[in-house]
């Protein structure tokens, strides 16, 4: 594991610890989660493309309140009411980073071959 700054995170490493987060939470919520799905994220295979496909991103944007919005030639987005905010080139890539950043801080551990 390699760690590395929220604000850094992204395409597979940004969408790992997306992944991640969703895991824990659907365990937390009791929610079965397979034994082989959670060994393939872990060793960095089987990643959902929650930073650039709106069907995966989309639904957390919703479901945890993110607000996005237009800088100047960047995206901002805000975790309402903790301030995790983030930047991003896109709308879902700050609004992952402020989720990952709400959830894990302002580093994270990815597995180094997603660097």
């Amino acid at each position: 594991m390699a760690k590395i700054k929220t604000g850094e995170l992204t395409g597979p490493a940004l969408d790992w610890a997306v992944q991640e987060i969703e895991y824990q939470r659907m365990i937390a919520e009791g929610e079965h989660v397979k034994q082989w799905a959670l060994d393939d994220h872990r060793a960095g295979a089987s990643i959902s493309p929650y930073s650039t496909d709106w069907l995966w991103g989309g639904q957390i944007l919703e479901r945890e309140g993110i607000s996005i919005y237009r800088m100047t030639s960047d995206w901002s987005a805000a975790y309402i009411p903790s301030g995790a905010a983030q930047d991003g080139p896109t709308p879902l890539i700050a609004a992952m980073r402020a989720y990952v950043a709400f959830k894990r801080g302002n580093e994270v551990d990815v597995p180094e071959e997603l660097m």
